[in-house]
């Protein structure tokens, strides 16, 4: 089929579809669905890709590649959000973001059986028996089931206990029962319908309703100690100590803020983290982050509904209030969506981002240990699109100065390529044409030399100059690099604060600040090159400073050479080691006549100083 008559053909399937919500599909030549989306207002939607430039290069490759199109309409958005959500699932389709969980975490089970168990698993089987959680934070876990092991006496082994083998005496104690861990409802010691009274009251404390329990049991309290069933009266005290005790350790917030939802993204080139939090009496009773992988040029809005839908499918929620970030274009049938700006919802909200953060976190530090290369590729990717480089800064090269008020004036250069020092690049410069103090003057000589020489070996230029300075260093090189030389090489600074530390990055000309977090990992890895290029000029100019003090003491006496300065320093490495050795080290070094010259030197300079 020509391309005009497939536009043709899509363009009449577009008018005729229905102006309600919906899913659609669309299918590439082979008949393969490559690409579900669902909609409020299906032919709005539809239309919006075949009326439009598209920027990013894989949509305008999903629509080239679209043959045909096939909708299935639906009464509410909320059913459109569940069915997209089922279809990728079952199709897979080639632009269709990826779900991916990272780990599963543990979640909390009451078993369907005759005397049910509680205890952690990582698998759900619905069908086993109700699950609570994920859990994301592992402690609270533990301190959930070592509540309700300390309130109620529930069975911990696996035998699959039943009416007819309680009634026939199949089932002997265990030592749990021995030690009052267990009432022992294998051999009748306690009551089914005691059993699952407590089992009742478990359910709900892992809901997060402990209020009801802890008002029961003051009640339960109270009316002991009336009728003088002191003992009794204790256990119901201790259990509601450890209510509330559990309670103030695990209210985040106001227990006023009750079955709510909260949701926050952040999302990179290539991912997207989205984290789920249910609040339940000012209580989180479950948590989960998730990653998803993008496929086409998605928004934050557009992920965070998916991931909207994918929670509320995954964990049936009754939540009629949902904490967004920002406003979505979603409607749920009896739900609020609430952008807090301050109060407790906008602590859960934050609480929710610190979450989806140190998930990101974790997960960059996993990819970047399996590969190690890809994390120098990522910061540079970052730092292109932090500066709007129409390049990635393979090879970054840094400069600086060091002297002594003037004196034995050095400078170097470091060159990093993908985020790494690569030191056989590294160069050492001395000063020679600048007399004095003059920072400025000694980088524009050391940055001429350096690029003119690169250019008349034709050897590759850097991708990005960083100066160990402000607004200041960067001008002088850019009047040597753009004016003099006529490259186009950007330039950037790192600037220091009062108290002598790094804290921005500047680009540009006229130099603006770059917005960058100080503990992120680019910022790091600039900061290293910083260090660096300091660490190797300084050590550079230590190494000159020491050799030009020991020329100048030994320059003067009679019969002692180059070599033999030399050689004196490769053993003892400073004028002072040299000055203490005695004559029988010295002798050892450059033989017994040399060694009484200089020993005889020094002492009669000594007279003299």
């Amino acid at each position: 089929m020509a391309k005009q008559d497939i536009n043709e053909y899509l363009r009449g399937i577009v008018g005729s579809l229905p102006d309600s919500p919906g899913c659609y599909q669309y299918l590439d030549d082979t008949g393969t669905i490559i690409y579900v989306g669902k909609a409020k207002r299906l032919r709005r939607r539809v239309a919006s890709y075949f009326q439009k430039e598209h920027q990013s290069l894989k949509t305008a490759r999903l629509v080239s590649s679209i043959r045909d199109i096939k909708y299935i309409v639906v009464n509410t958005e909320e059913d459109a959000l569940l069915l997209e959500n089922n279809l990728i699932k079952q199709w897979n389709p080639k632009y269709n973001i990826l779900l991916k969980d990272g780990k599963t975490y543990p979640s909390i089970v009451v078993t369907n059986e005759y005397f049910p168990r509680i205890f952690q698993t990582r698998r759900i089987n619905k069908k086993f028996g109700t699950y609570f959680g994920p859990y994301s934070h592992v402690p609270t876990l533990h301190a959930l089931l070592e509540l309700l092991q300390n309130l109620y006496p529930i069975r911990r082994c696996k035998i699959p206990i039943t009416a007819d083998g309680i009634k026939s005496g199949r089932y002997r104690e265990c030592l749990d029962y021995h030690i009052k861990n267990c009432m022992g409802p294998c051999i009748g010691k306690v009551s089914h319908e005691t059993y699952m009274q407590w089992i009742a009251e478990a359910k709900e404390i892992l809901k997060g309703n402990t209020r009801e329990i802890e008002k029961a049991l003051r009640q339960e309290m109270q009316a002991l100690a009336e009728e003088l069933r002191f003992e009794e009266a204790e256990v119901a005290k201790r259990k509601l100590l450890l209510l509330e005790n559990y309670r103030s350790k695990s209210e985040v917030v106001s227990s006023a803020v009750h079955n709510v939802d909260v949701f926050n993204i952040e999302t990179t080139e290539k991912e997207a983290y989205i984290n789920y939090l249910h609040v339940t009496n000012g209580c989180i009773t479950q948590a989960f982050t998730f990653e998803i992988k993008k496929r086409l040029d998605e928004s934050p809005e557009e992920l965070l509904v998916l991931g909207i839908g994918e929670m509320r499918k995954r964990y049936p929620s009754e939540s009629k209030e949902i904490i967004v970030p920002f406003p979505v274009e979603l409607e749920i049938d009896g739900v609020t969506f609430f952008t807090p700006q301050k109060g407790d919802k906008k602590t859960l909200l934050e609480l929710s981002r610190l979450n989806v953060l140190q998930y990101k976190k974790d997960r960059l530090n996993q990819s970047d240990k399996l590969n190690p290369e890809q994390k120098g590729v990522r910061l540079m990717k970052e730092l292109q699109s932090l500066l709007g480089m129409e390049k990635m800064p393979v090879q970054i090269e840094c400069f600086d100065n060091s002297n002594s008020q003037g004196t034995d004036a050095v400078a170097a250069c470091v060159v990093f390529r993908m985020g790494k020092p690569s030191k056989k690049d590294y160069r050492k410069y001395i000063i020679k044409t600048v007399e004095g103090p003059d920072d400025y003057a000694s980088m524009q000589e050391v940055v001429r030399r350096r690029y003119s020489r690169l250019m008349g070996e034709e050897s590759p230029l850097p991708d990005l100059i960083i100066t160990d300075g402000g607004r200041g260093q960067m001008e002088v090189v850019r009047q040597v690099v753009v004016d003099e030389l006529g490259l186009n090489i950007p330039i950037a600074g790192l600037a220091k604060d009062n108290k002598h530390r790094t804290h921005e990055l500047l680009y540009g000309f006229p130099p603006q600040v770059v917005g960058m977090k100080v503990d992120s990992p680019l910022f790091h890895l600039l900061t290293h090159i910083q260090d660096e290029v300091h660490r190797f000029a300084i050590t550079f100019h230590r190494d000159k400073r020491s050799k030009h003090q020991l020329a100048s003491e030994l320059d003067g006496i009679k019969g002692i050479g180059s070599k033999t300065r030399e050689q004196l320093m490769q053993t003892f490495r400073s004028v002072k080691r040299i000055r203490e050795a005695s004559e029988e080290q010295l002798s050892a070094v450059i033989g017994v006549n040399k060694a009484k010259i200089i020993r005889e030197a020094f002492a009669q300079n000594s007279k003299i100083d």
